[in-house]
């Protein structure tokens, strides 16, 4: 009963979130595990093309990051994350019809802006709709409910990419998109919220307040630096296995799936006592220790041999996930505590701009560090994510008292 305490979700809203968050990530997951062959066998694009116009994707999502996240002010959360919602399931139900490079990078331009305007949506919903002392274990539930919609995505997407055939490849978009209707229904049944009154002097899209609030800003920035145990888990430590160590590939699905197990059963316990910022920056003296930890291990395994290799690389795998976990943590605890909840699109707009920290610069960085310089190397990613969570200690105090001195609402 334990562990399926940290599973379950205990109330029903939370139960709902938490079965929309699979039904979301089954459809999207199934979609991401085949996006390689598609766009190459179906779209007729070389692997040059489809890193392009991820990048551009990333660029728009960046530029737009902050704008759409007052675009949920003015419009509302529920609202917003209905409509973005349906916009993305017909975006995807239309991927078929795509077969040009100009044509898939304006597609993805476009996918990009709606996802990062659901995103927020949904992010300030989240937020606003749970009361304080619950909001922080009701995410760490939906994170782990979205790992499971990955993971039975990636297995549908797998047996679509099993069979072969054009027509099953081309079915993949058409399933998500399927999938995502569903998903936008969903949503539009959940509770609605009330929102706050707005700020005294409040601009509307011109708003541009948590720009203003010098700390959040910093404190994104440092979250978005330790979001970076992603790139680790996805990009670093699979290269570094196949490339410098004499570990067999075959590891790599063991490691993946310690790694989701470990996501659903932990995240709801790694998560406890985050919801304040005191905890929130526990979490993350916890995750930038994990990480340097993880860093240490890993950097020894191409000197190792055999069954010695698979178990540190197994270890460092695990701390890497401790890592992840904690962080996401006080990610939730930070946004919800140091959020001025008159503007929590704002806010929320400033906080996913620093999540793209993650995506666009530590792939390159990180990868260039571990398997050019080896173990120095390892140091310094090392290095990285303690500075991080070093300045994130002043930064969260910084946030507090810029609330504090603008009037916000405190306790919400």
């Amino acid at each position: 009963m334990g562990v399926l305490s940290n599973v379950l979700p205990k109330s029903k809203l939370e139960r709902d979130l938490a079965l929309q968050c699979v039904l979301s990530a089954f459809a999207t997951g199934s979609f991401l595990t085949g996006t390689a062959v598609f766009f190459t066998q179906i779209v007729g694009l070389s692997g040059a093309q489809v890193g392009l116009g991820m990048s551009v994707a990333a660029a728009v999502s960046l530029a737009l990051s902050i704008p759409l996240g007052r675009l949920t002010d003015v419009v509302g959360a529920k609202r917003l994350w209905v409509v973005a919602s349906l916009l993305e399931a017909g975006l995807y139900l239309i991927w078929p019809l795509i077969g040009s490079f100009a044509a898939f990078v304006a597609m993805l331009a476009v996918l990009a802006c709606v996802e990062t305007a659901a995103r927020s949506a949904r992010e300030v919903y989240r937020i606003a709709v749970f009361p304080r002392e619950t909001r922080v274990r009701a995410m760490a539930y939906m994170r782990a409910a979205r790992n499971v919609g990955y993971t039975l995505g990636a297995a549908a997407g797998g047996i679509a990419l099993g069979v072969g055939s054009r027509e099953a490849i081309i079915g993949v978009p058409l399933l998500t998109g399927g999938l995502l209707v569903l998903n936008a229904v969903m949503v539009s049944f959940l509770p609605t919220i009330t929102r706050p009154p707005k700020a005294h002097g409040d601009l509307e899209l011109a708003g541009g307040a948590a720009l203003r609030n010098p700390g959040f800003v910093v404190l994104s920035l440092c979250n978005g630096v330790l979001q970076s145990n992603q790139v680790l888990l996805n990009v670093v430590v699979p290269l570094w296995l196949v490339e410098r160590t004499d570990a067999p590939h075959q590891l790599l699905a063991w490691l993946f799936g310690t790694n989701t197990v470990l996501a659903v059963c932990l995240q709801v316990r790694a998560s406890r006592g985050s919801e304040t910022v005191a905890g929130a920056l526990r979490a993350v003296r916890w995750s930038g220790w994990a990480f340097v930890l993880s860093c240490l291990v890993i950097s020894i395994t191409h000197e190792t041999v055999g069954w010695v290799s698979i178990a540190l690389i197994w270890v460092g795998h695990v701390t890497i996930t401790g890592a992840e976990l904690w962080q996401s943590a006080a990610s939730w605890g930070f946004a919800s505590e140091l959020s001025d909840h008159r503007r929590l699109g704002d806010y929320q707009g400033v906080w996913g701009m620093g999540g793209q920290v993650e995506s666009i610069i530590f792939p390159a960085l990180f990868t260039f560090l571990a398997l050019e310089w080896g173990p120095p190397g390892w140091a310094v990613i090392a290095v990285i994510a303690v500075t991080a969570a070093v300045v994130s200690h002043p930064a969260a105090r910084a946030a507090e008292r810029h609330l504090v001195k603008v009037g916000a609402p405190v306790g919400v």
